[in-house]
């Protein structure tokens, strides 16, 4: 346990610039090697899903109800079988078929599951795609979402961009009519009303959207061994900002409509004591009131 924080601890100050990043990646791909595609553009999304069906329910629905017509979406999700309710909402979304939509459902053990970047490199290794999202499943595609990114795409060889804004809802308690209404596999929308704008600085982990050249040129994370071991809890989500360092880019904001995500107070992923997860509960409000302040 020690040896893990002393690295994490490394890492994360490795990803502030303290340490050259083609140390640790050499292979990254320069910007006249990327190609600058244009015309039907493919992309992936990449979700994770541990416990987390009632908001995954909402990232599948936005697909069927706001289907792309400007480009093809190949929609990966990384589960764990043992999530029976998980389980079942895939199976209830396989039966619909949505035009530009492709379902792709990849089962891991629990404990690859839990440490989000073995899947995430996996998919960036594996993909076929333009441009890869790297998102989690309490994030939206809404109206416009991804046709305008179809565009704004055209002929970019960024590593990596983001949407410039998002939408975001206070922090929800776990009986909020919004959550036990995805109680059960359904088509379900929100009430866009209920969210607010917030602009992010930076390509955060749900919001990571990276060019395919790169993706299949250094994966994600993927000479990190830390970041690629299976861990046996799930591990706490500091992967996205070593990313960005390998990619020795924040990422370019970009203009895109649509980028709504439901924020809530129980961590229903983690494990742990009661008093551990009210300590996190109290440290999530607080740093929803710290950004709601800046």
């Amino acid at each position: 346990m020690m040896l893990d924080a002393l690295r994490l601890a490394f890492y994360h100050s490795a990803a502030k610039g303290w340490v050259p990043a083609r140390w640790f990646e050499s292979d990254l791909p320069p910007v006249a090697a990327r190609a600058a595609r244009t015309g039907r553009l493919k992309l992936e999304v990449v979700s994770h899903c541990w416990k987390y069906s009632h908001f995954l329910t909402y990232q599948l629905s936005s697909l069927v109800l706001f289907p792309p017509t400007r480009l093809d979406v190949t929609m990966t999700v990384f589960y764990c079988p043992e999530d029976s309710r998980t389980q079942r909402l895939l199976e209830f979304f396989a039966t619909h078929l949505v035009p530009g939509v492709t379902w792709n459902w990849r089962p891991l053990p629990r404990q690859e599951l839990f440490r989000r970047s073995i899947g995430r490199n996996r998919a960036a290794l594996e993909t076929s795609a333009d441009w890869v999202w790297f998102t989690d499943c309490d994030l939206m595609f809404r109206e416009g979402c991804l046709d305008v990114l179809a565009d704004v795409l055209q002929g970019r060889r960024d590593a990596l961009v983001f949407p410039e804004e998002e939408r975001t809802t206070d922090l929800l308690a776990k009986d909020n009519v919004m959550l036990t209404a995805a109680s059960k596999p359904r088509i379900l929308d929100v009430v866009a009303s209920l969210f607010t704008i917030e602009r992010p600085s930076s390509a955060t982990g749900p919001l990571q959207i990276a060019h395919g050249d790169v993706c299949r040129a250094v994966g994600y994370c993927r000479h990190i061994g830390f970041y690629q071991k299976p861990v046996e809890q799930f591990a706490k989500c500091h992967e996205d900002r070593v990313f960005r360092w390998l990619l020795q880019s924040q990422g370019e904001p970009v203009s895109i409509p649509g980028v709504y995500r439901i924020c809530h107070i129980a961590k229903g992923r983690y494990t742990g004591s009661k008093a551990n997860t009210r300590i996190r509960t109290v440290l999530r409000r607080f740093r929803a009131r710290l950004r709601s302040h800046n």
